[in-house]
């Protein structure tokens, strides 16, 4: 049980770093954060051996949709 708190104390802090951080940019790696909270509390919650599916398939989807926002703010691919 430890854990889950443990995962819900970092997605707090993470969620407060983006609240007050002015700069786009900085906040993408807290969004990150959560995300990665937000799995491992999955696995944590549910029971199921298809919660590892489940989570798995959050975090990589929520990794992908940061990196292509931070790509999109950055200008994109550069020709």
């Amino acid at each position: 049980m430890i854990e889950l708190w443990i995962c819900g104390l970092v997605a707090v802090y993470a969620a407060i770093r983006i609240a007050f951080v002015k700069n786009n940019l900085l906040k993408l790696p807290f969004l990150n954060v959560i995300g990665f909270a937000v799995a491992g509390s999955l696995v944590l919650i549910l029971k199921d051996p298809l919660s590892l599916a489940a989570a798995a398939a959050f975090f990589i989807g929520t990794t992908l949709e940061s990196n292509a926002i931070a790509s999109r703010i950055a200008g994109g691919k550069k020709e």
